[in-house]
Order: structure tokens, then C-alpha cells, then sequence
């Protein structure tokens, strides 16, 4: 049997020591312009006595925003002494994409949310799943993974979970997602769940809540303020601040099956026929598609597979085939 290499991470942080700690933990990178270089990914811990641990990430995808700024705000004010038990934050896991503003990492094309378990030997963004694999979940309690539509996709703003098979996890997922208190919780279903951080987490037993508040690339006043309510919900709900959780309405949504989903086939102009939010009946036009080649072509229309809450829809303008257009969430009374 083949044992794993060790990674080459090394924190420069103490995940054990109580107190409020910043620091990195520092990958080696050798390249053209730094023979002995690193890729310094920053860290936070904040540790008090005995209790559970949280682990917070934002910077997945490096074009999605509402993490990295509100976990960045957290790191800034969280105290030791607000504190049972252990955070540990990490606002930019997949720094170099969050550094170039990208979905995927520069160096080497890596789509971090689609690289777990990684490998400790592999390309840099194989290396950084391989340590959250390996070193950061098995430390979690509680994982919460921020993200947003980034600069192809816009979103309702809502906190999710999936369907697990264990009874007892997803229920502590559930009531998790219910805490956050984001204006809509979706029971999600993933097209392709190998490879996501997600998945990792779940099959090592861990409560996980991700999210999709917003996009376009950007944030928002308000996307970002759901953020950091939701992130301080959370930690009040399992215990680890004192306080009461700031509730607020969440319409429960839910993505039962592939219909939930309606792709393009053409490249060309995206006409959305209806708005984030808006109710829609199965069979409706929900989009058309325009070439951008020729004038008298008819645009290719889009109908909904299912009646339901749009959801989510490409951002922005310009779509090719194979482009997810829009998603259609079911409400759950």
C-alpha cells in the first residue's frame, strides 16, 4: 500500500494555542520569477479553552466576493475572549485565484472546488485541497464554505445544504442552513458533486453550510451584510459566540432533479424574459438566445421544465452552448 507524502503546507500558526492569531500557511512555489517562492494563503485562528471548532472559508472561486470580505471583517474583530471553543478562518482558500480576480487559479487552471481530495505532491491548487483534506476538516467541527455567482451567474440570496443519508448530519445541516437566516435556504442538488469541497466534508462527517448570495462578479451592500449575519448566526447557533441569532424570513427552496435546470445549446445575446424571484409556470419562455452573427435569424427560445422560483440566471449578457441560463427552485410550504 502506498503511504501518502506529507504536504508541503506549513502553517505559521499554532491551530492549538488559545488567542487570536494572523498568519499564512505557506505553500513553496517554485517559478520564473521566485526560485524559492510560496503562495502565502492567510490564516486566522481564534481559540478559547475547549469547544467545538468552526472552519469559515471564502475565496473558493476567486471572483466571488461576499467570503473574503465579510471572513476578512471577522478576522479584523473576533476576540478570544468572545469565543468557546476554536475558529479558524481562512478568507482566500484558493489565493491565487482570489489575487487575479478568477474563477480558477492562474497558475495552473485549477478549479479548487472541483479538486478535493487533492494531492500533496500534485499542481499548487491539488496541494491546497490536499490540506484542507488532510489537515484543516478533520480539525472541523462545523464547516462553512461562502459562496456567490462570481462574474458568470447571479443568485437569490440564499444559505444551502444537501440531501445526506445520514439522518443525524442532515439534520444538523439543515438546522445550520436554517441559522444562517439568509432571505431563501435551498436544499441544493450539484450536477457533479466529485471533486467539491463539499463532498469532502459531508463524507467525513462534517456539518456543512455553503451559499450563493449574489454575483455578478461583485458585491453588494446588502449581500455582503447577509454575509456577516449569517457567519455570526452560525457561530451563536453551535455555540461558539454568546448572543441571540438575528432572525429573519427565509422562503425554503428546494432543487429536486435536473429539470431544476435550463442550459443553452446556441452561442449568441442572452434575452432573460423573467427576474431573479419571479414565478414561473412550466412550459413558459424564461429566455431567448440571439445570434450575434447575422440579423434575420429567430432567437432560440427557452422554456421551463418546471413551475417554480427563478432562481439563478447567467450573467452576464453573452452566453455559449453548454451555459447554464437559469435555474428554477421549487417552494417549500
Amino acid at each position: 500500500m502506498t503511504q501518502l507524502r506529507d504536504n508541503p503546507i506549513s502553517p505559521t500558526v499554532d491551530f492549538d494555542r488559545d488567542g487570536v492569531q494572523h498568519g499564512f500557511l505557506k505553500l513553496p512555489y517554485s517559478r520564473d520569477d521566485s526560485a524559492w517562492g510560496a503562495v502565502m494563503i492567510p490564516v486566522t485562528v481564534v481559540k478559547n479553552g475547549s469547544g467545538p471548532t468552526a472552519l469559515l472559508t471564502g475565496g473558493n472561486h476567486g471572483d466571488e466576493y461576499e467570503g473574503p470580505l465579510a471572513l476578512s471583517k471577522l478576522a479584523q474583530r473576533l476576540r478570544a475572549e468572545d469565543v468557546t471553543g476554536r475558529v479558524i478562518i481562512v478568507p482566500f482558500m484558493n489565493t491565487p485565484a482570489v489575487q487575479a480576480g478568477t474563477r480558477t487559479s492562474p497558475i495552473d487552471k485549477g478549479n479548487l472546488n472541483r479538486s478535493f481530495p487533492g494531492k500533496p505532491d500534485g499542481t499548487v491548487t491539488q496541494k491546497i485541497a490536499d490540506y484542507f483534506q488532510r489537515t484543516l476538516l478533520p480539525l472541523a467541527d462545523v464547516v462553512l464554505d461562502i459562496h456567490s455567482g462570481g462574474k458568470t451567474l447571479d443568485f437569490l440570496p440564499f444559505a444551502a445544504c444537501h440531501m445526506l443519508p445520514d439522518a443525524a448530519q442532515d439534520a444538523a445541516c439543515a438546522a445550520g442552513m436554517r441559522a444562517f437566516a439568509a432571505p431563501y435556504c435551498m436544499r441544493m442538488l450539484e450536477l457533479d458533486a466529485v471533486g467539491m469541497y463539499d463532498t469532502a466534508a459531508e463524507e467525513l462527517g462534517k456539518v456543512f453550510v455553503t451559499t450563493e448570495l449574489g454575483g455578478g462578479g461583485s458585491s453588494t451592500a446588502k449581500s455582503l451584510a447577509i454575509a456577516e449575519r449569517g457567519v455570526r448566526n452560525l457561530l451563536i447557533h453551535f455555540g461558539l459566540l454568546q448572543g441571540e441569532i438575528e432572525a429573519g424570513e427565509s422562503v425554503m427552496l428546494d432543487m429536486p432533479d435536473g429539470d431544476c435546470f435550463v442550459a443553452s445549446e446556441d452561442d449568441g445575446l442572452l434575452e432573460m424574459c423573467r427576474d431573479l424571484g419571479d414565478t414561473v409556470e412550466k412550459g413558459e419562455v424564461i429566455a431567448r438566445v440571439h445570434s450575434a452573427r447575422r440579423t434575420g435569424e429567430p432567437a432560440r427560445e427557452y422554456r421551463a421544465k418546471r413551475s417554480g422560483l427563478l432562481a439563478a440566471r447567467h450573467f452576464p449578457g453573452l452566453v455559449k452552448g453548454g451555459d447554464t441560463l437559469a435555474v428554477i427552485a421549487e417552494v417549500v410550504s
